[in-house]
């Protein structure tokens, strides 16, 4: 098994999930305690990658960050380097579809807390940051954090969008999900099933420790 597209998929996944994590916690923050114009429609546009076909996904990022874009021409003199077809895209790719994961699972954490809990910490004399992160944030920690690792799952093997705008260049831009695809195509199943348990296993695994994370807690 060649491992390369392996590890490229698991330093993308990374990244992608990194940047979900920042970028979704803090849009999560946004739209579970602040009511403000367009809230549902930011809600519904940072869904919409859940269930919109990935061809069409990948087709609007092409036309938002290609070269000829104001993006992709801005991106491009910054770093002398295009964001499609380059790890860049499918980092791109992977961070589109985390992110609605990320957002839901933290958005709905965040509201779970109790209003009660907040108010008392407030009552004490902590302020709005410190309220946040040193009660808020903590007690929502276990929500987020399956967000975060179905991001990171959902990074790991995305295929429709990553295909699009970072193409399927082996040894540059050819991810563990393509190379599979790849390897089927052309009837080299052997060289796939490596990968093919490591992605199982992995979705499994992380699947099940999702599970532990948002299991309600006997009481009593």
């Amino acid at each position: 098994m060649d491992a390369a597209p392996l590890v490229l998929s698991l330093h993308v996944a990374f990244i992608a999930t990194l940047l979900a994590t920042v970028v979704g916690v803090a849009l999560a923050v946004l739209l579970a305690r602040r009511s403000f114009p367009g809230r549902d429609v930011l809600d519904v546009l940072i869904t919409a990658p859940m269930v919109m076909p990935p061809t069409v996904l990948g087709y609007y990022l092409l036309v938002a960050l290609g070269r000829r874009s104001f993006i992709g021409k801005t991106f491009e003199s910054l770093t002398g380097e295009s964001i499609v077809f380059t790890v860049t895209g499918a980092i791109v790719a992977a961070f589109v579809g985390a992110l609605p994961l990320v957002v839901k699972s933290a958005r709905a954490s965040l509201e779970g807390v109790d209003e009660t809990i907040l108010f008392a910490a407030r009552t004490l004399g902590a302020g709005p940051l410190r309220t946040f992160f040193m009660v808020h944030l903590p007690l929502a920690a276990r929500g987020i954090s399956a967000g975060v690792m179905l991001g990171f799952a959902r990074s790991l093997g995305d295929f429709g969008v990553t295909l699009m705008i970072a193409g399927d260049i082996p040894g540059e831009t050819q991810t563990a999900s393509l190379a599979i695809y790849d390897a089927i195509q052309a009837r080299r199943e052997s060289e796939a099933l490596g990968m093919i348990a490591i992605l199982t296993g992995a979705a499994v695994g992380i699947l099940y420790v999702v599970n532990k994370l948002t299991a309600r807690r006997d009481v009593g």
